[in-house]
């Protein structure tokens, strides 16, 4: 098949890209390398069946394409927030763009969206019919209604035009790759003890985060798109549940070194609790997680290293 990934270039969408690849797709990879990286997908260069286009979401382009996944957004509060009405616009101007193109070529197309739309939840673990307390007007509003908007685009094109969709929100996922500057918990914590620098905790450590490693992720992705049980929305991440002072803990116990926890103010509106329930998709297709944290941690670590030299 055909496939586009917009956001190709990143961190999720290189490895989409890569596997996409190996199983013989043509693959188009979209990105306007805002936090996407050619050094993410120089490896994929010399492939015959990969093809990189530099363009921007936010404006229309013609392609044709049997599949559309669409990755494009700034994924980290570090980026998000740098442009926050650029972030708005990836979101939603670049669903109604990509929509329309699905529609045009009768793509299946498969939304990106994430576990912020369930912002501080009451709920918990959240599951896909919990409806999110997410603060309208608050600094991370820009990424969580963005999403939020796209999810409901996805749906009405669903019901007005019958746009083959599928919905998927993504929890905190993790491995090579990851831009080491771009503010995130785990390439937070691995790259200041690789440097030997003080490790950044906000708030006391006790907010839970639940970590998915990359591999998982695409595995689940790929095969939500290929099912044709639901169209979603459709949860995917790791049920392990830790608290970050855990996540510290372990990075330092692996790392070792000098650095020491240092304690920040919690960021305004920063979720306390964030855990999937991932009944749904385990019964569609099958899928959980199978890297443990440990692994993960130790693959992700190695990659910093490596990169660090």
């Amino acid at each position: 098949m055909k496939v586009l990934v917009t956001g190709g270039a990143g961190f999720l969408g290189s490895h989409l890209c890569e596997r996409l690849l190996s199983q013989g797709n043509d693959v188009i990879c979209l990105d306007n390398f805002f936090t996407g990286s050619k050094s993410n997908i120089r490896h994929l260069l010399d492939n015959p069946y990969f093809e990189v286009i530099r363009h921007d979401v936010v404006d229309p382009i013609k392609l044709e394409a049997d599949r559309i996944y669409n990755l494009a957004c700034p994924a980290s509060p570090v980026h998000y927030q740098y442009n926050p009405i650029k972030t708005i616009k990836t979101s939603v101007l670049g669903a109604i763009n990509v929509l329309g193109l699905a529609k045009r070529t009768k793509a299946r197309i498969l939304q990106a969206s994430t576990s912020e739309v369930y912002g501080d939840p009451d709920v918990h673990p959240q599951v896909e019919e919990y409806r999110g307390n997410v603060n309208p007007i608050g600094l991370r509003s820009c990424y969580d209604e963005g999403k939020r908007c796209a999810e409901s685009l996805f749906f009405n094109y669903y019901r007005e035009h019958g746009t083959d969709i599928r919905v998927i929100r993504i929890f905190n996922t993790y491995g090579p790759r990851m831009d080491p500057r771009d503010g995130r918990v785990v390439s937070n914590f691995i790259v200041q003890a690789l440097k030997g620098e003080d490790i950044t905790v906000f708030g006391d450590g006790s907010q839970t985060r639940s970590f998915c490693y990359v591999d998982d992720l695409v595995n689940g992705m790929m095969g939500i798109m290929e099912q044709t049980q639901s169209v979603g929305p459709l949860n995917l991440g790791n049920p392990g549940e830790f608290t970050i002072l855990e996540l510290a803990e372990k990075v330092l116990a692996k790392i070792g070194g000098k650095s020491k926890l240092v304690f920040q103010p919690l960021p305004e509106d920063d979720p306390l609790q964030r855990k999937p329930n991932i009944d749904k998709v385990k019964s569609i297709i099958g899928w959980e997680p199978k890297v443990n944290l440990e692994e993960g941690l130790d693959r992700t670590i190695a990659y910093f290293r490596d990169q660090l030299k």
